[in-house]
């Protein structure tokens, strides 16, 4: 492992290491056990305290295929942690009275049309980074995922108005990143500038987040950079890298650990930044907007820090822990996973960055270190988080197990298969078309617009089967359910996930194909 970072400021009188509730070392120990129980190859964490970074780390290898070393400036996709980005890069505009967040979309973006012509007159800069469209989650996320489709922004605008909503306009909360595309072409259109060429001038350049960039293509040394990985049948590996050609402003930025505290810094100072605090990257008045609730959010029961509240803000997640005002986000993209943490009232941040798909990974570190600053004694989050993780994988075992149990009784049973009356050319009036036809004898899914979405099709029951697809590192199988016409002729198809553990991005719920060929 590399040397602590920024050791100096641990040996600082000022922030002497006996002062802090929970020591480097045990933080050390805290990210190996939490890599080991995951099945993490590679992390990197920071703590940010009053204003210092008291440690910034490497851990593990950024890539089992290399197994070169994480340290603290290797460079993860942050994936939505980049919607902050966003945000307050419209905020900088809102500063420049360039824009105001309840300005109307259509001011800037004409052709911007969702379901319901009301909805599309009356939604606001501030709709499109709420999550309280209408829409449901992850609405339209197969134009983004798998990553290597051929949409394009244009598409995306254009495709808006197909998606129906599932709740009525401002009264649910449902994650969207379409929308958050657009507010990046909002900055386009105001600033003159691509998304990615504002935000690195006019956000990472004055910060000093030198080795960052507004996605991976933009990076201008991918040396220290990770791999993706994710359990592929059973095993941890390499998969292919999450290019992002489109939706930088949804997930795009890719930065590290060293970059990012500066970030943390600036925000947890309310705006400010430099040696003395000289500089201001937003207003005060636009800082506070940032971070004042905006759609609220459910709590169900107990809660892990006693939260009474949580809300969606601008781009950060808002809840009260043990009293306390928490300003979070996550993020994800495939192989990797991230979390930013800050407790302003005690000037507290903690960045965790994975090369790997497990969320409980960095809950474990950023919920103990908490704990330590909480002064809340005897917990282990490591092995509380493993163990929902091993039931929940259990669970979906048997739940997978048991359809493909019954995919592989139906196969013994039929000695020879008709599929004469599914084979066509089915559309979707936002994704597209698909093919159904026959390969080397066995029914076979093709999506036109998303390679990746290429698979088997297994009979299950009825007119329903199951999609296989050929790249496993997605976890996305999915059921394909045939509507028939009188005549026995497939006129229809809708999908949806089999298991519950799939992404929310593969929103396959919200095809509905008919058969055009």
């Amino acid at each position: 492992m590399r040397k602590l970072f920024a050791a100096l400021m641990l040996l600082s009188p000022l922030f002497p290491l006996a002062q802090q509730p929970i020591s480097s070392e045990q933080i050390d120990s805290l990210v190996e056990r939490s890599m080991h129980a995951f099945e993490v190859p590679g992390m990197a964490v920071a703590v940010i305290k009053d204003g210092k970074v008291i440690h910034s780390k490497g851990y593990g290898v950024r890539s089992l295929r290399t197994m070169e070393k994480v340290d603290e400036n290797t460079l993860f996709g942050i994936a939505s942690n980049s919607k902050a980005f966003t945000t307050t890069a419209l905020g900088i505009l809102v500063d420049e009275g360039k824009i105001k967040w309840d300005d109307k979309v259509r001011e800037y973006i004409p052709e911007f049309k969702l379901y319901s012509p009301f909805v599309t007159e009356e939604f606001t800069i501030r709709d499109l980074l709420t999550h309280r469209s209408g829409m449901g989650l992850g609405a339209g996320d197969l134009m983004l995922f798998p990553d290597s489709s051929d949409f394009t922004l244009k598409d995306i605008l254009h495709n808006l108005q197909f998606l129906k909503p599932v709740s009525s306009f401002r009264s649910k909360y449902d994650y969207d990143n379409n929308l958050y595309i657009v507010a990046g072409e909002v900055i386009a259109r105001v600033s003159g500038m691509s998304w990615d060429e504002f935000v690195e001038q006019r956000i990472l350049q004055p910060l000093g987040m030198t080795h960052s960039a507004g996605s991976f293509d933009r990076v201008k040394d991918k040396s220290n950079a990770i791999d993706g990985h994710a359990r592929v049948d059973g095993k941890v590996q390499v998969i292919a890298r999450s290019s992002m050609h489109l939706g930088h402003s949804a997930g795009g930025i890719n930065s590290n650990i060293a970059d990012l505290s500066k970030w943390v810094i600036m925000h947890l100072n309310d705006g400010r930044y430099g040696d003395q605090l000289e500089k201001r990257l937003v207003s005060a008045q636009v800082h506070n907007e940032l971070w004042s609730p905006q759609t609220i959010l459910p709590i169900n029961g107990p809660t892990t820090y006693n939260s009474h509240f949580a809300a969606y803000a601008l781009g950060f997640g808002l809840s009260d822990v043990m009293g306390y005002k928490q300003v979070s986000h996550t993020g994800g993209l495939e192989g990797m996973v991230t979390q930013i943490t800050m407790i302003p009232e005690l000037k507290l941040g903690i960045i965790v960055l994975t090369n790997q798909e497990e969320g409980l990974a960095f809950s474990s570190i950023s919920n103990q270190i908490k704990d330590a600053y909480f002064g809340k004694k005897g917990t282990d989050r490591v092995t509380e988080y493993h163990l929902i993780r091993m039931a929940a994988l259990e669970k979906d075992k048997k739940l997978t197990d048991s359809i493909w149990n019954e995919i592989n009784a139906v196969a013994a049973k039929s000695k020879s298969n008709d599929y004469s009356a599914y084979l066509g050319t089915y559309r979707d009036p936002w994704f597209g078309d698909i093919f159904i036809s026959i390969k080397n004898g066995k029914l076979w899914f093709d999506a036109k617009r998303s390679p990746k979405l290429t698979g088997e099709l297994f009979p299950f029951k009825g007119n329903s089967f199951v999609a296989k697809w050929r790249d496993h590192s997605m976890g996305a199988d999915a059921y394909t359910i045939f509507s028939l016409d009188e005549t026995g002729k497939a006129v229809g198809i809708k999908m949806k996930p089999v298991s519950p553990l799939t992404d929310f991005s593969y929103d396959f719920q919200d095809l509905d194909f008919h058969r055009v060929q």
